[in-house]
């Protein structure tokens, strides 16, 4: 079975982000970028699938600017066999994304298609459900842990509730949550050996999607500056305090 493994060149998860000074979107000079966290481990589980000997190949993908082959070597590095990159300089929304992840679905025809639930930068969580809608597939999202059963995928996901467990036919649309597992880091001679791995190019006109934005962002901003809180001597003061703010 081949493993589809969808991946994202966002601003590192240790960086605070900048606002740009005219509040005209996030400032991405000279700012660190990595792979999408949740995306790393979609990377990972589709890797240990592999050594299990349920995954034959595994194809990364990225839609992004040309310096997301970063991002795709360090998947390369970790344990993918080839990799495809979308190139678009421009931001790309969720379901133009989707769009050219179900064309190049029609094209690999894989058995699982793996993503993380949602990308840190944007927080939109909408492109593995709208692969499996633009598919028709079913899905199994925010894995919290993921095993293959003969023709059917079992998957057991975070809910407020809880978890919960669905069986799915393959093949499926699977997105990942950070407990599903730890991803590796990749050693120094896979590395080395992800720079001879195959890296496609394409752009979206490849796939006849078009990529123009359907929303404006019209202003950026930081959110306010949390106000200090007080130390009170007993439970009643802090009981008086909180009935004073209408808490309790």
């Amino acid at each position: 079975m081949k493993a589809l493994v969808c991946v994202k060149r966002v601003i590192d998860y240790n960086v605070k982000p900048r606002v740009k000074a005219d509040g005209t979107g996030v400032d991405l000079a000279n700012v660190k970028m990595s792979m999408n966290p949740f995306d790393e481990i979609a990377v990972e589980e589709a890797i240990r699938l592999k050594e299990k000997g349920v995954v034959t190949e595994i194809v990364a993908v990225s839609v992004g600017p040309a310096k997301a082959q970063e991002t795709l070597r360090t998947a390369l590095a970790m344990g993918a066999d080839r990799a495809i990159l979308v190139v678009s300089e421009d931001e790309v929304e969720p379901l133009a994304v989707a769009k050219i992840i179900k064309a190049i679905a029609d094209e690999e025809q894989p058995g699982l298609i793996i993503t993380g639930k949602q990308a840190i930068d944007d927080d939109a969580n909408q492109v593995g459900q709208m692969v499996a809608a633009l598919l028709g597939r079913p899905q199994g999202t925010f894995a919290n842990e993921v095993s293959v059963e003969g023709d059917s995928i079992v998957v057991k996901r975070e809910i407020d509730g809880g978890l919960e467990t669905v069986k799915l036919a393959l093949p499926a649309i699977v997105t990942t949550d950070l407990r599903l597992n730890e991803p590796r880091y990749a050693s120094l001679p896979n590395i080395m050996k992800a720079k001879s791995k195959p890296l496609a190019s394409k752009t979206p006109a490849d796939y006849g999607v078009d990529t123009a934005p359907r929303l404006k962002t019209h202003k950026v901003t930081e959110p306010p500056v949390r106000s200090a809180g007080i130390k009170v001597p007993d439970v009643d003061t802090l009981v008086a305090k909180l009935k004073e703010m209408g808490v309790a």
